[in-house]
């Protein structure tokens, strides 16, 4: 059977999404939806093969330009290139020394694919949605004052790990890797990122930001560790996560999507 050359990888990719998303329903945050490992594993193949290029997309110079004004472009940026009930999908922009904050995906697969740059992923997983009564967490330096209890969560920190565009995308399902914390590395970068559903604050599916907490405990500890040992001791331990307000330093801007149309 004869190749499709013809076809943009964007559109096939938005095909396939459609083909491997297909079965997700409503969302279900208190368990993992299941996909087809084929259908899945396709979408993975082609996300695989995508780069900037195929996209129209520029990597941006290191150094920021400034617009007519005289004001520098937002640290992010988001290019959206389509949606349906079933799946988004658009690309991120970073600048250089940019972070996308530690975030969720409620009920939700992603994927998460560099086109140019190299990005460092942090992901964490709940280990509980809720504290329960015969939980009781550290104390936290600084201290936490009483009412913000209720917006405390047990996590474990799975990953620290960076994607260049030679890599295979960053896979979140809705239990595992979902939290994460995006951070651009020696210079400005861009990725494609595909959310399945898309976020839909009436359907559950809001986007909310966390802080990650030390007890007075840790910090002592810290005191004597070296940076080597305080990152296995991260990726070993389980950690305590803070729900916060959108932080005030960040923001994301939209651009225009250079590439390709994608019907769907």
């Amino acid at each position: 059977m004869p190749r499709d050359n013809k076809t943009p990888l964007i559109q096939k990719i938005a095909k396939q999404a459609s083909i491997t998303f297909k079965d997700l329903k409503a969302p279900d945050t208190g368990g993992d939806r299941k996909l087809h490992a084929d259908k899945h594993s396709e979408l993975i193949s082609l996300v695989t093969a995508l780069r900037a290029a195929d996209l129209k997309i520029v990597p941006r110079k290191t150094k920021a330009s400034s617009g007519a004004a005289g004001l520098q472009s937002p640290p992010v940026t988001y290019m959206h290139i389509c949606e349906t009930e079933l799946f988004s999908m658009g690309v991120f922009l970073l600048r250089t020394g940019a972070s996308i904050p530690l975030h969720d995906h409620p009920g939700m697969n992603g994927m998460l694919k560099v086109l140019y740059g190299k990005v460092s992923v942090r992901c964490f997983d709940k280990l509980e949605e809720n504290l329960t009564d015969g939980t009781v967490p550290p104390q936290f330096k600084p201290p936490l004052a009483a009412f913000q209890t209720s917006s405390l969560c047990r996590s474990v920190l799975r990953s620290i790990c960076e994607y260049s565009d030679c890599s295979s995308p960053c896979i979140l399902t809705p239990l595992r890797d979902n939290l994460h914390q995006i951070d651009a590395v020696e210079g400005p970068a861009a990725f494609l990122d595909i959310l399945a559903p898309p976020y839909d604050p009436d359907n559950g599916r809001d986007c909310h930001y966390y802080k990650v907490l030390q007890s007075e405990a840790e910090g002592e500890m810290d005191d004597k560790r070296n940076e080597e040992e305080q990152k296995e001791k991260e990726e070993a331990e389980e950690t305590w996560l803070l729900e916060i307000p959108q932080p005030e330093d960040f923001g994301c801007g939209a651009e225009p999507y250079p590439g390709p149309t994608v019907s769907i």
